[in-house]
């Protein structure tokens, strides 16, 4: 990456001017990747493992921020809640299982220990509920804000893993659950699609697919990119959250739903096999990949970027 100076003037670009994919982007260029790194650094896990392994390991960091990702008023339980699922929601992206976490915690001295006990009274939930070991961590001390940061692993089957790169011209596009109404409280509530994405890794194995953590509208441009493809998409046929119209279902972020790619033809079995097996989730087609000249709907919306946001 070029940064332009000029004299007298300081005009080396800041982490809002770039944004967050272009940040990452620059970060991660000539990162060594070992002869057992399947996939590294670009998709929703780093998948490690030998092409004739039985299982592939998923390895997967995530954090929640005081300030950026919870309120400090919000429920310490429900902010371990989300932090744990956070991460669990990426490894569900590749079809695979989670398996031990570690925690680090920082926050300032004067914390109250029982807010740092509902913290991880939270995460111990959310591990119970999806079979996560919770082995060890560390703790830091912090001039503030608070925040959690999590390391998951996870396996997958070789038949199994998802990413976000196979996804072909022609694929429909679905989405499963509602969309938008993080600010009602959504964020902290989630349920991570775990069951869901291994059921459809094993029964129709979509081409691609990824969580939705930052906002259809950011995170499909991303899909489509790491497919080579454009897409279209019809707004109004956007499953919407109670209380939220389009722009909110593609703009609000951390729906923590299951977008993916799949053929055409088989999605009438899909969704009969969808509505039999998840009575209660709603699956909804809401577009199609594209060849990438003929990219539609690129320019609608914005979602979530970590950097780029006032």
């Amino acid at each position: 990456m070029k940064m332009k100076s000029s004299p007298g003037k300081n005009t080396a670009a800041t982490l809002s001017d770039l944004g967050e994919d272009r940040v990452v982007a620059a970060l991660i260029q000539g990162f060594a990747a070992g002869a057992d790194v399947l996939v590294g650094a670009g998709d929703d896990c780093a998948v490690i493992g030998r092409p004739r392994d039985r299982r592939w390991q998923l390895l997967k960091t995530d954090a929640v921020v005081e300030g950026v990702h919870f309120l400090p008023e919000e429920d310490p339980r429900r902010v371990g809640w989300k932090a744990l699922c956070r991460a669990i929601s990426d490894i569900a992206a590749m079809g695979g299982v989670p398996g031990h976490a570690l925690i680090t915690l920082a926050a300032t001295g004067s914390t109250p220990f029982a807010r740092v006990k509902a913290l991880y009274a939270g995460l111990q939930k959310a591990a119970r509920k999806y079979g996560v070991a919770l082995v060890g961590g560390e703790t830091s001390r912090s001039p503030g804000p608070l925040f959690l940061s999590i390391a998951l692993t996870g396996w997958v089957e070789p038949k199994y893993c998802l990413r976000r790169s196979g996804g072909r011209p022609g694929d429909s596009l679905y989405v499963t659950g509602r969309l938008g109404g993080t600010l009602a409280g959504k964020h902290l509530d989630f349920s991570p699609r775990l069951e869901e994405a291994r059921w459809l890794a094993a029964h129709f194995k979509p081409h691609a697919m990824m969580d939705l953590s930052d906002g259809l509208a950011t995170d499909l441009p991303r899909l489509a990119a790491a497919s080579q493809c454009g897409y279209e998409i019809e707004e109004d046929r956007l499953p919407l959250a109670v209380g939220c119209g389009p722009r909110q279902a593609m703009t609000d972020g951390e729906d923590y739903e299951l977008l993916f790619s799949i053929a055409a033809r088989s999605g009438t079995s899909l969704e009969v096999a969808w509505k039999r097996r998840f009575p209660r989730l709603p699956l909804t087609c809401i577009g199609r990949l594209t060849h990438q000249s003929k990219a539609g709907n690129r320019n609608v919306s914005r979602g979530y970027d970590h950097f780029a946001q006032p």
